[in-house]
C-alpha cells in the first residue's frame, strides 16, 4: 500500500486551513492544518511532513521568516499563500526559498495541481544523473553535498540552501555549459510553464547566485544568456 503524502497547512483562517484540510484529505492526502508558527514547528518535530503550505501572513512569526526558517532547517518543499496581487509577497517569499505561490483566493483544484508538481519535481532526479551516481558534484572550487543537500565553498565553508535553491542547482549541475530557457527551468524545477509576466525564476537564479557569491554586475558562474535564458559555465565533476 503507498504511504500518503502528509501536507502540513499553516493559516490563522479557520476557515481556509479547514476547507484545505478536507479538500486534501478527499484527494488522497494526510493533511495537518495549524494556525500558526509554534503549531508548525511542534507538528514537524512529531511526524514526518512533505510539503509545508505556508500563508504570509501570521499571528507572531509572519510566512516570510518561518519560509527562511524551514529552508535552512528542514528543506522542505514550501507552497506560499499570497495577497492577491502582491508582487512584492510573491518575490520575497520567492527569494526566501518557496518553491511555489499562490495568491488568494484561489481554486482549491488549482492548489492542488501546485502541491502534485512540486511534490513531483522535488523528487525528481535530473535524467543525466542517477541518483546513486555520485555522492557529491564539484563546479568551479565549490561542492554540492547531495546526501547533506548542502554547499561546500571553495574555503571550506558550508553554505545551507533551501529545497528550491538546492533543486534549481541540481538542475543546472545536470546541464552544465547548456543554455536554459526560463520556461525549461520552470518545467524542470516547478513542474509547469512560465507564465510571461512570471520572474520568479530570475528572482530565484539571484538568489543562487548570491549563495556562491557570483551576484556581480558580471557573474561568471551561472550566466545571464540575453534573450535565451542562463547556462552554468562551469565544467562538473562527479565524486562517489
Amino acid at each position: 500500500m503507498e504511504t500518503q503524502d502528509h501536507i502540513l497547512v499553516v493559516d490563522d483562517d479557520l476557515e481556509i486551513r479547514s476547507l484545505l484540510g478536507d479538500y486534501l484529505r478527499r484527494n488522497g492526502y494526510r493533511a495537518t492544518v495549524v494556525p500558526d508558527g509554534r503549531a508548525m514547528w511542534q507538528t514537524l518535530d512529531s511526524a514526518q511532513v512533505d510539503l509545508v503550505i505556508l500563508d504570509v501572513m501570521l499571528p507572531g512569526e509572519d510566512g516570510f521568516t518561518l519560509c527562511r526558517q524551514l529552508g535552512v532547517r528542514k528543506g522542505l518543499p514550501v507552497i506560499m499563500l499570497t495577497a492577491k496581487g502582491d508582487d512584492t509577497d510573491r518575490i520575497v517569499g520567492l527569494e526566501l526559498g518557496a518553491d511555489d505561490y499562490l495568491p488568494k483566493p484561489f481554486n482549491p483544484r488549482e492548489l492542488l495541481a501546485r502541491v502534485k508538481s512540486v511534490l513531483r519535481r522535488s523528487r525528481a532526479v535530473p535524467p543525466t544523473l542517477e541518483p546513486d551516481d555520485a555522492k557529491a558534484l564539484s563546479f568551479a572550487g565549490w561542492t554540492l553535498d547531495l546526501e547533506a543537500r548542502h554547499l561546500v565553498s571553495p574555503q571550506q565553508v558550508v553554505v545551507a540552501l533551501s529545497g528550491a535553491e538546492y533543486r534549481l542547482l541540481r538542475v543546472f549541475l545536470a546541464y552544465p555549459n547548456r543554455v536554459l530557457s526560463r520556461d525549461q527551468l520552470m518545467d524542470l524545477t516547478v513542474g509547469r510553464e512560465a507564465d510571461p509576466l512570471d520572474r520568479s525564476i530570475d528572482v530565484q537564479v539571484s538568489r543562487l547566485r548570491q549563495r556562491l557569491g557570483d551576484a556581480g554586475r558580471d557573474p561568471e558562474i551561472i550566466r545571464t544568456v540575453r534573450g535565451e535564458g542562463y547556462v552554468l559555465a562551469a565544467a562538473v565533476r562527479a565524486a562517489a
